[in-house]
């Protein structure tokens, strides 16, 4: 079965966040050495706090909706706004916040997904 690509409404507002999550295998020695290495062939993930502000009802059933079918552990492509190709992601961490009247703020944590499978 086909990955979906997850195509929101509107772009996420400004002020994304990126920060990546780095394992590292670290021995430490006497005499203060130490040594390290990267854990893994994919040691750097990419974790993207993403925010869709003032979304009216439409847009935020439409990231919602998808969201609940990814069920926090299917994964799924985005492309970044600044990005020139679509990164693998899951999202299991997600909220909704009524801001005004009929409009909403949508907040995600998208963790690049290495694996082999998952949709």
């Amino acid at each position: 079965m086909a990955i979906p690509t997850f195509t929101p409404p509107c772009s996420p507002s400004p002020g994304t966040s990126e920060k990546p999550e780095i394992k590292i295998l670290r021995a430490q020695f006497g005499d203060g050495y130490a040594q390290a290495t990267a854990d893994g062939l994919n040691h750097i993930r990419r974790v993207v706090d993403l925010t869709w502000e003032v979304l009216d009802r439409t847009e935020r059933d439409q990231i919602i909706a998808f969201l609940n079918e990814r069920a926090g552990y299917k994964t799924f492509y985005y492309q970044m706004p600044h990005d020139n190709t679509p990164t693998r992601f899951v999202c299991s961490e997600w909220s909704d916040t009524a801001i005004s009247g009929n409009f909403h703020r949508v907040t995600a944590v998208f963790r690049q997904d290495f694996g082999f499978s998952g949709a």
